[in-house]
């Protein structure tokens, strides 16, 4: 099966990741956590939503299966791309930008906290017991939308992040040799297993 590399066309403006959206089953395989905070008022503990979800948005070198008509391939993002993503997504203003299984336009979602991880060990993402590799872009998505939140969220029908964008592929067609990064490969063989 063809493995291609997807990469950003700088030179096109419209290019990069131009909405975030909210669905059921990931296709970088990582589910987001919702976030709740702890409030005291006069004697009493209450808990209080946040509304907050933090997840991927993407995973470097993390194979994704994809289908066009009768072909079957992988796709990947470099951890150079991914970067030059997430910040053209914050330069563009597409922080409301969002959509429920990238079907539905969605309002009352905005991602209010961006970053790259670079340290397994002193990133955001351990402190909530997330375990994504380094150069993963995560993100923080205040959820101002009722709906969403109770019809969504709190009932799990949306566990994770896929962007949404345009992207040039960079002609990696080959099929896969064993002379390949090594852990593209496990992760090919990840997937194979499990499906």
């Amino acid at each position: 099966m063809r493995i291609i590399e997807l990469i950003l066309d700088e030179e096109n403006e419209d290019g990069g990741v131009y909405a975030i959206s909210i669905v059921e089953q990931p296709a970088i395989e990582s589910d987001f956590i919702a976030l709740a905070k702890e409030q005291t008022i006069e004697l009493a503990e209450v808990d209080h939503d946040k509304r907050i979800l933090m997840g991927a948005a993407l995973i470097p070198n993390k194979t994704i299966y994809r289908r066009n008509g009768e072909e079957e391939f992988y796709v990947y993002f470099s951890k150079n791309t991914i970067r030059k993503a997430s910040e053209m997504f914050l330069k563009s203003g597409s922080q409301s930008a969002s959509t429920l299984e990238h079907e539905m336009n969605l309002s009352g979602l905005t991602v209010v906290e961006s970053w790259i991880v670079e340290s397994a060990e002193q990133d955001k993402t351990a402190l909530h017991k997330l375990s994504v590799p380094i150069g993963t872009w995560m993100v923080s998505v205040k959820v101002d939308n009722e709906d969403v939140w109770q019809n969504y969220v709190k009932t799990g029908k949306v566990k994770g992040f896929s962007i949404e964008g345009y992207f040039a592929d960079k002609t990696d067609l080959k099929a896969i040799q064993p002379d390949q990064d090594a852990e593209l490969i496990e992760s090919i063989k990840a997937i194979l297993r499990d499906a």
